[in-house]
Formats: structure tokens, C-alpha cells, sequence
């Protein structure tokens, strides 16, 4: 746990998000990122609680969107890729269950030479022969920094808590060797899943932990973000747009007047910086195909944050919007196709 462990899970449970803010704990507009660069000081950035590591606060997830064989046009991947890297994005998280995603990261990387500039979350999904084989786990790892073409991983989580009781003991070897240098566990099921979840979190000594979170989905500020505060764990939010579901629920509608006073000018940002404000989130990881929703996205990272009262007032105004409590009932990416995709819905 960090120094500033106790005040941050007081300001938590007491003043909520604006006040952590302000007193600098979180990371700020005006706060340097080590990992974004001098160039870009006006991001948001957080700090990870086990080191003070800090990481820009608006990432780039990888399922389905980058899972294109090399036959199918990938120019996208490779546009996504450089906006984010010259927006300031430098969180990047894929997995080798991702079909192609984890191959296309590394040979765009490599082709952009931002590959050692990238902090890279990637995930363990195996079992073996047995229960305690390890050689399934080790394969897959060293098969992801080929693809990578890392020596290291920034960190590895087990990806939807499978087999977490055989995974974890193999990761904390590698962290201990230094292959990797931070481990947690994953899930996007919740919240069937969160009790599990929270029991990792409080026994499991993580680094991070990967979780469902958007202005929808809200059950991690109940159990699963005050359980990270307790104990120093890093939070990483997937699905923060659910799939772009939101923004099917919002089309054609404009954004509500107060969104001015976070300097929000499109939905995306509205969403981001709801889950963003979170005092214990550390990095939140939309995913997208198009370049210019990646400005948009990044553009979250800028400007002032809800406090507790204005994140509220957002969650009042899209429980008016008819058909967001439905949002759950609806297909992942509506309208949209991934037809090269190894990934199936």
C-alpha cells in the first residue's frame, strides 16, 4: 500500500471524487505522466497505488476491434494505434484470447517504433493438463512477448478468473523474475461475478484488477472499487462505452447543458469522465475502429471531472433516456459487423 492509502479510502466513503481531486492524490489536469511525456502535462493521469507509477487516465482496449487476420484490411489498426499514441494514450491492453488482437498490437507497434513506449496489460487464459501444470500458462506467455516483441510485460492478469488458484502462483514467479512486473485478475461479468472478484482483491495481494464499470453498469462502486481503495489495488475499467451500446441510446439526442461545466462536448467524454472521476479507478479502456473516436476518447482526459453531486445529476439524466435500463437486453456493437473477426459474439 502507498503512503497516502488511508486518506484516499477516507476521501472515498467521505467527500467522494471532487475532493480526492482537489487534494492532488488523484491525477489531476496540469499532472505530468512519465509514461505520456513532457509534451502532454494537461492529462489526467492516476497513480498505481503499489508503486506511484503514474499512467494516463484514458487507455485502449483490443477485443474484437484489432482481431483481423493478415489477409483482411487492417489499415485501421494501424490509425487507432498512431492516434493514441500521439493524443498521449500509452495504456494498451489485449490478450491471447483475443484471436489476431495480440498479434496486430505488436507488428503495428513495431511499425509505428513506439513498442517499449507502450504500457502493455495483456492476459493469461489457460488451464493445462492437470491442475498444477504450469506448462500451458508459460507457453502462452512466452507465445505473447513473440507476438509482443517484448522481453517484458507491463502486467498480466488472469483473464476471467480462469483457473486464478494455478495462474497467479505462475505470474508472481514471472513478476519475481521480472518478466512481468505487475499481476492482478480480470472479469466483464458482473455482477455475477463481483463477489468473486472482491474475494480476490482482499486475499489475492494484486497489483490490479481488471472490472465491468460504466455510468450503466455501477455495481463496482458498491463492492469491487472500495475493496481496491482498502487494499492499494490498481483498478482497470472494460466496457466503460458497453460496446457502444450508450451510444446507440443516445443517438440524435444532445448532450444536457450541465455537461459544459466538466467541459464535455460529446457523449464519449460524458461517459469517460464519469467513470474516470471514480477516486479509485486508475485507467479506463475503450475500445474502437474508427481513429477520430480515439481524439474523442482521449479528449476525456482533459478538463475538469464530475464531483459527487454532478455524478449524480448524470446518472438522473440518463435513467430519463427511454431504453438505458434495457441496455443489458442489447447485442454488443449494434449495427456494426467484424466479419474477419476470430472473436464470436
Amino acid at each position: 500500500m502507498t503512503a497516502d492509502h488511508p486518506s484516499r479510502r477516507k476521501l472515498i466513503k467521505g467527500a467522494g471524487a471532487g475532493a480526492l481531486i482537489a487534494t492532488g492524490l488523484a491525477g489531476t489536469a496540469g499532472a505530468a505522466s512519465a509514461s505520456a511525456g513532457p509534451g502532454f502535462r494537461d492529462l489526467i493521469t492516476r497513480r498505481i497505488p503499489r508503486t506511484g507509477e503514474r499512467v494516463p487516465a484514458v487507455g485502449l482496449g483490443t477485443f474484437m476491434t484489432f482481431d483481423r487476420l493478415p489477409h483482411a484490411p487492417r489499415g485501421h489498426i494501424r490509425d487507432v494505434m498512431s492516434r493514441f499514441w500521439e493524443g498521449g494514450g500509452r495504456v494498451l491492453d489485449t490478450s491471447a484470447l483475443y484471436g489476431a488482437s495480440e498479434a496486430n498490437v505488436g507488428e503495428f507497434a513495431r511499425g509505428l517504433d513506439i513498442t517499449d513506449g507502450l504500457f502493455l496489460t495483456d492476459k493469461s487464459w489457460a488451464c493445462g493438463e492437470y491442475f498444477t501444470d504450469p506448462s500451458h500458462a508459460l507457453r502462452q506467455f512466452e507465445q505473447s512477448l513473440r507476438r509482443l516483441h517484448r522481453e517484458r510485460l507491463d502486467a498480466v492478469q488472469v483473464h476471467s478468473l480462469t483457473n486464478t488458484p494455478m495462474i497467479l502462483p505462475i505470474l508472481r514467479r514471472l513478476k519475481d523474475e521480472g518478466r512481468i512486473r505487475y499481476l492482478g485478475v480480470t472479469h466483464h461479468e458482473i455482477p455475477e461475478q463481483s463477489a468473486a472478484l472482491e474475494r480476490w482483491i482482499r486475499t489475492g495481494d494484486l497489483d490490479m484488477v481488471q472490472v465491468r464499470y460504466s455510468i450503466f453498469m455501477r455495481e463496482a462502486e458498491r463492492r469491487i472499487l472500495p475493496a481496491a481503495a482498502d487494499h492499494g489495488t490498481a483498478v482497470m475499467v472494460n466496457m466503460p462505452l458497453e460496446k457502444a451500446r450508450l451510444h446507440e441510446v443516445v443517438r440524435g439526442r444532445r448532450l444536457p447543458g450541465f455537461a459544459r461545466e466538466i467541459g464535455c462536448t460529446t457523449w464519449s467524454q460524458f461517459f469517460l469522465k464519469y467513470v474516470i472521476s471514480h477516486p479509485a479507478v486508475t485507467c479506463v479502456l475503450p475500445a474502437t475502429t474508427d481513429a477520430a473516436h480515439v481524439r474523442d476518447n482521449l479528449a476525456a482526459m482533459r478538463g475538469p471531472l464530475p464531483d459527487r453531486e454532478l455524478r449524480r445529476r448524470m446518472v438522473r439524466h440518463m435513467e430519463s433516456i427511454p431504453g438505458f435500463s434495457a441496455i443489458d437486453g442489447r447485442p454488443w456493437y449494434p449495427g456494426k459487423t467484424f466479419p474477419d473477426s476470430q472473436v464470436k459474439l
